[in-house]
C-alpha cells in the first residue's frame, strides 16, 4: 500500500517504475562483459612463455604452463658474466648474478603476460608472452 501512495505523492506514472528497474539491471552488464572477458583471460593464462633475450637476440623460450617442473638455466656469457633463471610453479625469476646492482634478483617471482625481468649490465630481459599470440603489437628493441 505504501508503494501506491509513494507513486501517487512523486507523480509517478506505472510505466516509469517499469523503466526506472529496467535501468537498474541494464547498469550491471558491464560487469556481467567485463566479468566473462575477465574468465576467457584467465583460461588462455596457462599458455604462458617467458622468453629470454640477450642483445635482444632471442636465446631461450620457457614454458610455464607446466607448473609441476622445476628446474634452473644459467646464462653465461663470454666475458664470464652469469644469470641463474629459476622456473617453478609457472613463474620464473632470476635467483643469482654476478652483476653489481641486483636489481634484477630483487625484482623476484613473474608470472603474469607483460611482466619482465631486466638485468641492464648483462643486457638481459625476460618477458612473460602469450603463446596464442595476440593484437597487443610487437615489442621493439
Amino acid at each position: 500500500m505504501k508503494l501506491r501512495a509513494l507513486i501517487k505523492q512523486s507523480r509517478m506514472k506505472p510505466f516509469d517504475l517499469v523503466i526506472i528497474l529496467l535501468l537498474i539491471l541494464l547498469s550491471f552488464l558491464p560487469l556481467v562483459i567485463f566479468g566473462y572477458q575477465q574468465g576467457q583471460v584467465a583460461a588462455n593464462e596457462n599458455e604462458t612463455l617467458a622468453v629470454l633475450r640477450v642483445n635482444g637476440k632471442e636465446l631461450k623460450t620457457f614454458d610455464l604452463s607446466d607448473t609441476k617442473k622445476t628446474y634452473t638455466y644459467k646464462y653465461v656469457d663470454e666475458d664470464g658474466d652469469y644469470n641463474l633463471i629459476e622456473v617453478s610453479d609457472g613463474k620464473i625469476r632470476v635467483k643469482d648474478t654476478n652483476c653489481g646492482d641486483l636489481i634484477c634478483v630483487r625484482r623476484g617471482w613473474i608470472s603474469k603476460k607483460g611482466e619482465s625481468i631486466v638485468c641492464l649490465p648483462h643486457k638481459l630481459v625476460i618477458d612473460i608472452q602469450s603463446s596464442a599470440g595476440g593484437d597487443d603489437g610487437e615489442l621493439i628493441y
